[in-house]
């Protein structure tokens, strides 16, 4: 069964900052944290997105479990938030939900680089949606 998010877990991950996506290893390697773009979704659940292709995404297939943490920034009182998911991979809205994650992370849309980056999450084929569905969270 799913824990509830504090109102004090939701303030600190509504705002635009870096998660630490978590996901099981393949042979031969330890588990190693990834920063990743995310957002809260209105059932409390956490959503990213990855390129369809990726290591990851296959891994998650496979292995469908995630840790995430988010920490509040340096110069802040010490926070964060740890959740551990299960994950599921849903088809459809990852275009979408890259679109909505670069305008909220990026200040500036219009350089070569992330221009060509928005027109490559454009396309829905190109990426997946991540959702992690938290089983349990620990905070600070």
């Amino acid at each position: 069964m799913a824990e509830d998010f504090t109102d004090t877990d939701r303030a600190l991950l509504d705002r635009p900052l870096h998660g630490l996506l978590t996901i099981p290893p393949g042979r031969e390697r330890l588990p190693a944290p990834r920063p990743v773009w995310f957002e809260r979704t209105p059932d409390d659940d956490i959503q990213l997105f990855s390129m369809a292709d990726a290591l990851k995404v296959r891994r998650l297939a496979a292995d469908p479990r995630a840790s995430f943490v988010v920490v509040t920034p340096e110069g802040e009182p010490e926070g964060w938030v740890s959740i551990e998911a299960d994950v599921t991979l849903p088809e459809g809205g990852a275009a979408d939900l890259a679109r909505r994650l670069a305008e909220r992370y990026w200040d500036d849309l219009t350089t070569p680089e992330h221009r060509e980056l928005v027109e490559l999450y454009a396309v829905e084929e190109n990426l997946r949606r991540i959702v992690l569905h938290p089983r349990r969270v620990t905070r600070v």
